[in-house]
Formats: structure tokens, C-alpha cells, sequence
């Protein structure tokens, strides 16, 4: 990335922020739309202006208010620790959230996309309540929405501040967006994120923001594999990525800069430590770019605990997100400290307090 630009965040990223959170970062999306084959770049540039479309909107719902998702007729709303999934098809329109076709407790569909999506929903609603006893996103048991079949070759899946939506891919770089349980996982993180610490989404809180919905993403897919740490592959997209791609996934926890290196997709830029930070304007300063440090520090938490790695470092980084000290410009360092005033109120001085402070300075953040 050569394009250089301060670190401080503009006036819009302060105070509650209008976000628009979507997997395929806008670089990649920009690379693709360069391509000379227009099976590649032409999908790239739809979802492209699709998603300016979907900021813009967002930026309006934060000034007149969010869309009111009315509840299916007949669904139970009393229900507190139970998922209450919804199913829409955009039917390759981009009208939201389109038609109904799966409710709470409904049998599956002749659909894969929509099965796919509600396990994924349903699997990320029992990690939040199993592993941290929290009802939904919002604690109170918020209903979940989702849409598939966004548009036609759409390349791309997001959390618009109210619901999920996901594309199915041009099958050329990218597959069906419900694939991945770990994508449906992200997303969802960012409402997660929204309920709780908001943080604004530029520079290192946005970083921030991006690396929390990748930490809970790979533990909702190892949570529902049931897989130790160690068995796990750490990537986020992994099955994403079309046959001929080359790359396995669209990031990397374990290894960040390894997940592609394609002649579409160009070469993963995810530095691992602080030596890689990258300064940018692109990407709200980078915000899935540098996410691949505290992704990093994670990883080297989990794997030193051994285990699952939900059970005391997503408990770690949970309760940071929701101990409601986390300010809205966090930067790399500030989630650090609180990362250690985290394990030692949680653990003691034991073993997640030394492996928290060691995987942070491995990764060139201070915690002092």
C-alpha cells in the first residue's frame, strides 16, 4: 500500500458510528475490477458500487434511524435464550430484505444458501449464549435477519447495522458467501460490536473492530467443530475462494500475509506484527489490513492456553468487548492493557495472564 495518510480518524468515525462492515475489503474488490477478464472485473465493479450504495445508506439510517424489522406473525416474542432466525431472498435483487422463505423452528428448505445461512445464524447465536451466557447480540434477545441471493454475482456479504446479507459470489473468484460458517460469524460480530463497544471503524479501533468479528468468527466455526486450538485452521473464509484461485482463504490468524497470492487477488497484505503496520488511506485506514495484528496476538493467546479456544481467551477478549471500559478510538495499545486487566480479574496472575502479555509483545504491542 503506497498511498500514506495520519491515523487520526475524521469526524465522522467519532461518536456512534455509521458503518457499513463487509468481508471482501474494498482493496481486493479494487484489484479485481482491474482485471483484463471481465468475468472478474466486471462482478468486482457491481459490488463495488453496490456497496458505496450500502454506506450511503447506512450513513443516512444512523442520522433518520435504523429500518424497523418487523416480527414474522405468529413468532413467539417472549422467548428468552432461543434464537429467533428469520430467512429472506433477495432473488438477485437488491431490495432488503426481500421475501421470507424460513422462519424460527421451520424445516429446511430445498435451498442449500438458505440452510447454510440459518445454521450459521443459529450457530453463532449458541456460541454467544453457551460460552458467555449473552442472548443475542444485544443481550435481550435480539431477533436475527438474514438475506441471500443479494444481486446478481454479488461478491460479497455484510452486516448493514440491522441484518446479514450475503451474495452469491461470481464463481470465478468467489463462492456462495454462506459457505464459510466462520464469515457468517464475522458479520454478525460487527452487531455484536455495535451493541457493545462500537467502536469507530477507521485506523486501529477499526482495526479493532475488524479483528474482534475475526477472533469470534474462527471461534464459531471451532466452536461448532468442536476443535482444540490446536487442531484448528485459523483461517477466516476458508472454502470461499473459487477452484483456480490461488490462496485458501481470505485471511489468516496463524500466519497473516499467506492466506492468497493470486494474479486476480494480488498478494495478501496482512502484516503479522507491528513492523508491518501499514499507514493508509484505502480502507478506512486499513482496517482489514492491520487487523491481521491483533488477529496474530489472539492466535498466539489461544495456542499458548491450549484447549478450547473459546473458553478463557474468547472469554478474555469477550469480556473486554462487553466490560464497557473499551472507548469508541481504541488503538492496538489500549485493547492490550485491558486485554491483561481482563485475564487477572478473570484467572489471577496465572497462566492467561503471562500468555495474554506474552502474544501482545510477541506482535510489537505494548500492554505496559
Amino acid at each position: 500500500m503506497d498511498a500514506i495518510a495520519p491515523a487520526t480518524a475524521p469526524a465522522s468515525a467519532s461518536g456512534t458510528a455509521a458503518v457499513f462492515c463487509a468481508i471482501v475489503p474494498p482493496h481486493v474488490l479494487d484489484r479485481l475490477a482491474q482485471a483484463e477478464d471481465p468475468a472478474i472485473s466486471g462482478p468486482a465493479r457491481r459490488t463495488l458500487e453496490a456497496d458505496s450504495a450500502q454506506r450511503t445508506r447506512r450513513r443516512l439510517t444512523t442520522a433518520v434511524g435504523p429500518r424497523v424489522l418487523t416480527e414474522p406473525a405468529g413468532q413467539d416474542t417472549s422467548a428468552t435464550g432461543k434464537p429467533r432466525r428469520t430467512i429472506h431472498d433477495c432473488e438477485h435483487g437488491t431490495a432488503l430484505p426481500g421475501e421470507k422463505v424460513r422462519g424460527e423452528g421451520d424445516p429446511p428448505t430445498q435451498d442449500a444458501t438458505v440452510n447454510r445461512a440459518y445454521a450459521g445464524l443459529g450457530a453463532t447465536f449458541e456460541l454467544l449464549l453457551s460460552a458467555y451466557g449473552r442472548d443475542s447480540l444485544d443481550g435481550a434477545g435480539l431477533p436475527l435477519a438474514a438475506s441471500v441471493h443479494y444481486d446478481r454475482e454479488y461478491n460479497n456479504a455484510f452486516w448493514d447495522g440491522d441484518q446479514m446479507v450475503f451474495g452469491d459470489g461470481d464463481g470465478e473468484v468467489f463462492l456462495d458467501f454462506t459457505i464459510p460458517v466462520d464469515v457468517i460469524g464475522h458479520e454478525l460480530t460487527h452487531g455484536l460490536t455495535q451493541y457493545t463497544a462500537n467502536l469507530a471503524y477507521y485506523g486501529q479501533s477499526g482495526a479493532l473492530n475488524e479483528s474482534v468479528s475475526d477472533v469470534f468468527g474462527v471461534l464459531v466455526k471451532q466452536f461448532t467443530l468442536d476443535q482444540t486450538a490446536d487442531r484448528a485452521d485459523w483461517l477466516i473464509g476458508e472454502g470461499l475462494l473459487a477452484p483456480g484461485v490461488s490462496g485458501v482463504a481470505l485471511r489468516s490468524m496463524k500466519a497473516p500475509g499467506t492466506a492468497y497470492d493470486d494474479p486476480a487477488l494480488g498478494k495478501d497484505p496482512q502484516p503479522a506484527t507491528m513492523e508491518g503496520y501499514v499507514r493508509t488511506s484505502r480502507d478506512n485506514g486499513g482496517v482489514h489490513i492491520n487487523s491481521g495484528i491483533p488477529n496474530h496476538a489472539f492466535y498466539l493467546f489461544a495456542t499458548q492456553l491450549g484447549g478450547k479456544a473459546w473458553e478463557r481467551a474468547g472469554q478474555v477478549w469477550f469480556d473486554v468487548l462487553t466490560g464497557g471500559e473499551l472507548e469508541v478510538d481504541a488503538d492496538f495499545a489500549d485493547f492490550a492493557r485491558l486485554t491483561v486487566a481482563a485475564a487477572r480479574a478473570r484467572f489471577g496472575d496465572a497462566a492467561e495472564l503471562e500468555a495474554v502479555t506474552k502474544a501482545w509483545s510477541q506482535v510489537g504491542v505494548a500492554t505496559a
